[in-house]
């Protein structure tokens, strides 16, 4: 079986206890190297979700019956875009737990399997209510999507109107449905509103998540100059011209 390297400052200790407790039923030796690839699996999801997915393989390989790995090797083909195999191997972990905390993904990757109706129905099945707040917005952002692909706009605005919404708490999905409802006013042309809550995104949104700035910046016909832009640095250097002066002066 092939490997993959793994960085000197990786152990394997990294991984949420829950994690290692499942691995716990591999044999030592096994366990940290199914330890050691999710860890990369994590490191790398963002950054180089590609590299992520390949170290997702190795783990699968090792250890498909641990539900973990088939968590993580589902986030890993759902970040390259592989919903299928996204979807499948989500569905396995669910067998394996029976926790409901993957059912908004899954209805998303059912968006992005272009079945939109499908991800619409688990927005209304009971499994949503198992789900903590966090889930329950998620799967609304979800559904919101769904109705937006069904070319429903108006649809999605109403989707997105909810108590967590209108609450002035920050708690860490805030921006990013914030900005979808944002979004989904600009589709459907109330752009003053929509400026609105693109701001109120940016308010919340302390890590960067969205990119709620650049967006209040169209709204506001903002353009930046990208500095390693030799035409800009061209524009930059040229004189200004006062009014009233010719170009031949």
């Amino acid at each position: 079986m092939r490997r993959l390297p793994i960085p000197e400052d990786v152990t394997g200790m990294e991984i949420d206890r829950d994690v290692r407790q499942e691995l716990m039923s591999l044999p030592k030796t096994l366990a940290d190297d199914v330890a050691m690839n999710l860890v990369m699996v994590a490191r790398l999801l963002d950054e180089d979700p590609e590299q992520a997915y390949a170290y997702a393989k190795v783990a699968l390989r090792l250890a498909s019956r641990v539900a973990a790995v088939r968590e993580a090797a589902g986030f890993a083909a759902y970040g390259v875009g592989k919903y299928a195999e996204a979807l499948a191997e989500f569905r396995a972990a669910r067998r394996m737990t029976g926790a409901s905390h993957l059912w908004p993904v899954m209805a998303d990757c059912e968006r992005g399997l272009r079945r939109p109706e499908r991800a619409l129905a688990m927005a209304g099945e009971d499994e949503v209510r198992k789900l903590d707040k966090a889930g329950q917005v998620e799967m609304r952002l979800v559904a919101a999507g769904a109705r937006r692909d069904m070319g429903q706009a108006e649809a999605a605005v109403v989707t997105l109107q909810s108590p967590e919404l209108a609450s002035s708490s920050s708690q860490p999905w805030t921006a990013r449905l914030r900005y979808a409802y944002a979004d989904a006013l600009l589709e459907v042309g109330r752009e003053s509103e929509a400026r609105e809550w693109f701001a109120k995104a940016l308010e919340a949104d302390q890590s960067g998540a969205t990119d709620a700035s650049d967006r209040l910046a169209k709204l506001d016909g903002v353009e930046f100059i990208d500095a390693l832009d030799p035409e800009a640095e061209d524009l930059a250097e040229e004189p200004e011209q006062k009014p009233g002066d010719s170009a031949g002066g």
